[in-house]
Formats: structure tokens, sequence, C-alpha cells
């Protein structure tokens, strides 16, 4: 159910996941590199590593729990 009034809270479990740039892009963390490492090449973890920008389908749901950024 959608919060319709009052004072906007921010999700905290969504502000340690994602980064708001200085031009206002989404940052997160790349799925994949919690186990079964061994069956992955040092290339493909290395690029696990790095972050991405969040899609443009994902992008106004979390601002909407993130009100202050």
């Amino acid at each position: 159910m959608p919060r319709t009034g009052g004072k906007a809270k921010t999700r905290k479990a969504v502000a340690k996941r994602f980064k708001v740039t200085g031009t206002g892009k989404l940052l997160r963390r790349k799925q994949g590199k919690r186990h079964l490492l061994q069956s992955k090449n040092r290339k493909r973890k290395r690029s696990l590593g790095k972050s991405t920008v969040v899609c443009a389908a994902d992008h106004k749901r979390v601002m909407e729990n993130l009100p202050f950024a």
C-alpha cells in the first residue's frame, strides 16, 4: 500500500544498497559475487566487483524510497 500523506521517510535498506551520483544517476552492486566463485573466471569476478548504473525501468521505484537523495 503506498504512502499517501505525512512525512516521507527514507527506506534504510534501500539507502544502504544504492548510491546517488552528483548527476542524479543511481549506482548499485552487481549480483553474483557471494558464493560459487570457483566456477567463475578471474575476469568475470573482477567485473562483478565494480558498481553499475540502475536501469531506467527501476530508477523511479528506487528514488521513491530515497526522498531526500
